[in-house]
């Protein structure tokens, strides 16, 4: 008899710990002050999210109490070890930044030579002594403009992938800028270029943005631009493109 009820109890014992716990009722959002508690934890939540994409709920959760509860005695960290903490966190999310941007740095040099090497093989590419690369899709009969001159002309930039980071042609409207204010790659293809000539330029990263990137340009990218030189020294105002 003993050992029957000895068994039964284990029995119900193994059952009770194989059974799920239930998840806890969903709490009230009847008044404001609930819907609006709801919503301050719900924002934080998504920014904590983004901000902190290895945040530690139970220990998160558990700061937050004890800092609504504004007890000293319950507090697990000083104000000065939590900056301490901080500093390490910052320190060694810029540690990884810094390590992708280096890499995708390397892989961008890696690919934009490459590129280069077999589209200098083209018929129709001309490579300069900078290591700029063009071809002439359509000959112009005007002047050239000099490197303080001031141009009008018709892009689009893409990246190696074929996406299209920029583009007048989208927008629709020319644009005007001079020629001593722009990547080096512009103001030394350009000057190659008469007046109502299209060229393709396919620019190295260092005569681009080079390690920097800029805006949706990547660092070391290189670029291929479609030009077309509608004139020199227009007297309608100047707007940057493809600036510094």
């Amino acid at each position: 008899m003993k050992k029957t009820l000895l068994a039964l109890t284990m029995t119900g014992l193994i059952a009770g710990c194989s059974t799920p716990p239930e998840a806890p009722a969903d709490p009230k959002l009847d008044s404001n002050d609930q819907k609006v508690s709801y919503g301050m934890g719900l924002v934080l939540g998504e920014r904590m999210g983004n901000d902190l994409p290895n945040l530690q709920m139970d220990q998160f959760l558990q700061g937050i109490q004890h800092g609504h509860d504004g007890d000293d005695d319950t507090k697990r960290m000083s104000r000065e070890e939590i900056q301490q903490a901080m500093m390490e966190y910052q320190k060694s999310l810029q540690e990884e930044q810094n390590k992708q941007v280096e890499e995708m740095s390397q892989k961008n040099m890696d690919a934009g030579k490459a590129f280069l090497a077999e589209n200098a093989e083209r018929d129709g590419v001309q490579t300069t002594e900078s290591g700029l690369q063009f071809e002439v899709l359509e000959k112009g009969n005007g002047e050239q403009p000099s490197a303080t001159d001031t141009v009008k002309v018709h892009y689009t930039g893409e990246l190696l992938s074929g996406e299209v980071f920029d583009s007048s042609r989208e927008r629709g409207q020319p644009v005007t800028f001079a020629l001593n204010q722009v990547i080096p790659g512009w103001t030394e293809g350009l000057q190659l270029m008469s007046e109502g000539a299209r060229y393709k330029l396919y620019i190295p990263s260092d005569l681009a943005y080079g390690p920097g990137g800029n805006r949706s340009i990547g660092p070391n990218e290189t670029l291929v631009f479609d030009v077309e030189l509608l004139s020199i020294n227009p007297e309608d105002g100047k707007e940057d493109a493809a600036s510094k």
